[in-house]
């Protein structure tokens, strides 16, 4: 029972972590998202420091919202945007699997080098 969810789960989460994936895959959307760990900002704040075309740089944010890295809200003409941390933390939590599984695997190939080398 408890494999079967897991497996049903694994399509959506491995999609939406492509997703995330993906958006941090370019450096003015990782500027982005680095710049909204400090705190919320209008459209026109984030395009500021870029030179592109705001058009442009507003495919950018929608790239980040589809992928649920950024929140949106319109108040009046301005919208502004927000970190939303949980997609975040999926691709840490994944990233940090990761770096366990790969610890683990070299720790046994110095643990198998080390006897490799003791022998006669």
């Amino acid at each position: 029972m408890l494999v079967k969810r897991i497996v049903d789960d694994m399509p959506t989460a491995s999609l939406a972590l492509d997703d995330v994936f993906k958006s941090l895959a370019d450096p003015t959307r990782r500027a982005v998202v680095e710049r909204l760990g400090v705190g919320p900002a209008s459209t026109s704040e984030l395009a500021r420091p870029f030179e592109m075309a705001l058009p442009s740089f507003i495919q950018h944010l929608d790239v980040l919202e589809r992928s649920g890295l950024v929140a949106s809200a319109k108040q009046g003409r301005v919208r502004t945007y927000r970190l939303t941390p949980s997609s975040l933390e999926a691709a840490g939590t994944w990233l940090a699997t990761q770096r366990e599984l790969w610890a683990r695997r070299l720790d046994q190939l110095d643990a198998h080098l080390l006897t490799i080398k003791d022998r006669p």
